[in-house]
């Protein structure tokens, strides 16, 4: 059996599937779906949104976003912010069913309904890459999603966007403890 080629294309798994929320300048909250984004830094990540967004101008007036992670029980609203526009839109957040909180750490809203959340302050944006980096300053995370007081990804359900098929997919089923079972190698 061979190997299929697919192109020069930047197909991964897992995508994750964020969702970046916004004030805009009346300090109403917007978001966003983005599937092409990581992390580069151990408190910064990168996310690839063109300059059309009304969540670029926003933050490029605040200084500051937050990421969600878009989960299985409200994938409808995460899936509705990224195929329509704010620009076009106003009500956009509230029609997704999203509340917000403002966060404590940025000028960004948290979500409510979505358990996973990192606070972040834009470091730099590049119209021209389209990339943004931002500072992570701050994980929240809704206590609903805890186990023992720690995070428990089969209560917040994160979903991870699949490339090559165009689909959502839950994550949350563990295989091994990660920096360990690789000591069995020989």
């Amino acid at each position: 059996m061979g190997r299929k080629d697919f192109g020069a294309k930047p197909l991964s798994y897992p995508q994750p599937v964020w969702i970046i929320a916004t004030y805009d300048e009346d300090g109403k909250p917007d978001a966003m779906n983005a599937a092409w984004g990581g992390i580069s830094e151990m408190n910064e990540i990168y996310v690839c949104l063109s300059a059309g967004h009304k969540t670029c101008k926003n933050f490029e007036k605040t200084g500051a976003f937050t990421v969600s992670m878009a989960d299985a029980g409200h994938i409808a609203g995460c899936d509705y912010v990224g195929i329509v526009s704010g620009n076009k839109e106003p009500d956009k957040f509230q029609k997704a069913g999203f509340t917000a909180t403002k966060s404590r750490f940025v000028n960004a809203p948290v979500i409510n309904e979505l358990a996973v959340c990192m606070e972040c302050r834009v470091i730099e944006y590049n119209k021209k890459s389209c990339i943004l980096r931002g500072e992570v300053v701050n994980v929240s995370v809704d206590e609903s999603a805890l186990t023992d007081g720690k995070v428990d990804v089969k209560k917040v359900a994160p979903v991870c966007f699949d490339p090559f098929n165009n689909t959502y997919n839950i994550i949350g089923e563990p295989i091994a403890n990660a920096f360990s079972i690789g000591k069995n190698c020989k």
